[in-house]
């Protein structure tokens, strides 16, 4: 689930995450998940992490203690969806470059 770091892992599907994506005419619009709330298997995941950049040559970032620490401290089960504004506008527009509903580009700033 390398693409899934904060996702809790679907039970009954080893290997899945509890993820969703919301698509329109093949635009991701929005994507979710239910929030991993296991602090032991988040911990897992960040040192899982940080073994793939040490070896693809990437810099280490420092573990989020304050957040390993919130999750000790429990967190009830939750879930969100992000809506991309700028994806959403690009569908609605018809526009073809998503340069062209954004404020400002990559390249600009």
């Amino acid at each position: 689930m390398p693409l899934a770091s904060l996702a809790r892992p679907l039970p009954d599907s080893p290997g899945f995450a509890d993820r969703a994506e919301c698509y329109a005419n093949g635009i991701e619009l929005a994507n979710g998940f239910g929030e991993l709330t296991d602090p032991e298997e988040q911990l897992r995941r960040f040192e899982n992490d940080l073994q793939q950049r040490k070896k693809a040559s990437r810099p280490t970032v420092p573990l989020d203690q304050r957040f390993l620490e919130s999750l000790q401290e429990g967190m009830p089960p939750s879930s969100g969806m992000a809506l991309g504004l700028d994806r959403l506008l690009l569908w609605l527009t018809g526009v073809k470059n998503i340069k062209q509903v954004l404020s400002f580009s990559w390249d600009e700033v």
